[in-house]
């Protein structure tokens, strides 16, 4: 079990995501903030991780919540200040814990400096930094649609001319194609790395390649050579991770992106297995039951097409995705086991954890009662463009209790007192009403919590090399409730073993298990023979035979 020592430290680490407007308010707001992370950086030390990856903190109009920047170099007031972020560095760095910061490379906001000269005419030097076509008014370059619903060209009168969008209308795409681009990009990048950042996420980085007048959004054709510039000119300055989301990634795409070269990044973020439950063909809004023998399929693919030749992220949650206990496990009655069971699937896969603020607490989706009450560009576009279609409130709002981005938004649930102790004041969006059951305080204290669970599946993932290190093989594939699969490399060999579902499920499993030993339970006392309960998972673990 000796680890080795040449494997990327990324390899063994687990990551914590936090969406700094939703984890902890020092001053009262009612918007967390970057003193409030330094609060809570013990907690985050005693979970044992070992990176936090903070959503987007730079200033920005908030169009959509940080992912609209008007200045890559400085903090958002409502966040704190440049001083706070290098005390959030240094401060993290005593408790071993990187920074990861998030980086927009894709588009600015159209308040950011570059844009508002862009605007000024067509001569002007950044013109350039964006994507322009010729057009009338009402006559759009062609029929492309942005996320977040609209056209994706905005005229201008000033120049008669559209500037391309993939996202808001505020959120105007960079060109990269324009080398200068480029280099301001890289600038920002390794001022940054001079103030001590461990890595970056970059976001929907797979389409800042994009060709509009053929259609193309992401997996440009010269997607790879930016890619491999930007690490060279970067990345490989330091020892960082750095992590590529990637919405249209394949496997064999996936491979480019984490080559064990280093030439583009540590690992990628794709998302597969998370848009399995939409039906297919259509938004994520519409809904199907979760195909659970392509999930397993999914992940297996994954796990067996990267080993050895890329690396993963290994994640259920994220700040735009709904919670997973609510999700694909039972956030009633068995909460408790659900959530324990879906982090033993995905913690004992090959990649890199990440842990989304509160998942390691089980925090469920949240019911907001109106529209009204949600705060989510996307999810208020999504609800009045579906009433204009005729969709009846009741369908929309049940795909909204889903689907929505606001599900991971509410703020982190601290203790039992007011607003979750999230903050003293008024905050930004509504606390799950649950706060008071679900909480860190409470979770700490029960040696049978989510967290108790959490902490000890991270501790396990830096004790057994066979974690990091073991080769993937999917067992029962076609069994309709049993997630179970191995990991062995040259010394052990690890079972995962789980029931996805709320009733009992058989499970034949190799008579060889029977005496290995158990790294973790969701269950007290011992694993019962042949049959296993709702949503109960177990790992186990033996030497090989030599």
């Amino acid at each position: 079990m000796k680890k080795d020592n040449s494997r990327p430290w990324w390899k063994d680490a687990v990551v914590y995501q936090i969406y700094p407007k939703s984890f902890q308010d020092s001053n009262g707001d009612g918007i967390g903030d970057i003193r409030g992370i330094i609060q809570r950086l013990d907690y985050l030390r005693d979970l044992g991780i070992d990176a936090v990856w903070i959503s987007p903190m730079y200033r920005s109009p908030q169009a959509d919540n940080g992912y609209d920047i008007s200045d890559y170099c400085d903090i958002d007031p409502m966040f704190g200040t440049l001083a706070d972020m290098d005390e959030l560095i240094r401060q993290a760095k005593k408790r071993k814990i990187r920074i990861i910061m998030d980086l927009v490379l894709n588009h600015t906001s159209d308040e950011h400096p570059w844009f508002i000269e862009a605007k000024k005419s067509r001569d002007n030097p950044y013109h350039d930094y964006y994507v322009w076509r010729d057009g009338e008014e009402g006559v759009y370059p062609n029929d492309m649609k942005a996320s977040f619903g609209g056209p994706a060209w905005e005229w201008v009168p000033e120049l008669k001319q559209y500037y391309f969008h993939q996202f808001a209308v505020k959120q105007p795409d960079l060109n990269w194609e324009n080398p200068k681009v480029r280099r301001e990009i890289y600038d920002m990048i390794l001022w940054w790395m001079d103030r001590g950042v461990g890595g970056f996420r970059l976001d929907v980085i797979d389409q800042i390649a994009k060709e509009p007048d053929r259609g193309i959004t992401n997996n440009g054709p010269r997607l790879h050579e930016f890619l491999r510039e930007m690490s060279r000119e970067t990345f490989r300055k330091g020892d960082l991770i750095t992590v590529g989301e990637a919405w249209g990634a394949t496997p064999e795409i996936a491979k480019l992106y984490s080559n064990p070269d280093g030439s583009e990044f540590s690992m990628v973020f794709q998302f597969e297995h998370s848009m399995l439950d939409q039906q297919p063909g259509k938004e994520k809004w519409d809904l199907r039951p979760l195909p659970f023998i392509e999930l397993k399929q999914c992940l297996a693919r994954w796990q067996t097409e990267l080993y050895q030749t890329g690396w993963n992220s290994l994640f259920w949650d994220n700040h735009d995705l709904p919670r997973i206990v609510s999700r694909w496990g039972d956030d009633g009655t068995y909460r408790n086991e659900s959530a324990k069971m879906l982090a033993a699937v995905l913690h004992g896969m090959q990649g890199t954890p990440y842990i989304y603020q509160g998942e390691e607490l089980g925090m469920t989706n949240v019911t907001f009662e109106s529209i009204g009450d949600y705060r989510d560009i996307e999810t208020v576009n999504l609800y009045h463009e579906r009433l204009e279609k005729g969709y009846e409130e009741a369908d929309i709002m049940k795909s909204i209790y889903a689907k929505s981005r606001d599900n991971a938004r509410t703020p982190m649930q601290w203790d039992d007192s007011a607003h979750a102790g999230f903050t003293s004041g008024t905050p930004w969006i509504a606390v799950n009403e649950n706060y008071r059951q679900i909480n860190a305080e409470a979770e700490r204290k029960d040696p049978d919590s989510v967290y108790q669970f959490y902490k000890k599946l991270i501790r396990l993932r830096k004790d057994y090399p066979v974690f990091a290190d073991g080769k993937f093989e999917l067992l029962l594939p076609e069994d309709g409730q049993i997630f179970a699969y191995t990991r062995t490399d040259e010394d052990m060999q690890m079972l995962v073993c789980a029931n996805f579902t709320g009733e009992p499920a058989k499970c034949s499993l190799p008579g060889k298990w029977k005496d290995a030993g158990t790294l973790i339970h969701n269950y007290e006392g011992d694993v019962c023979g042949d049959t296993m309960r709702p949503y109960e998972a177990v790992i186990l673990l033996q030497k090989r035979g030599k």
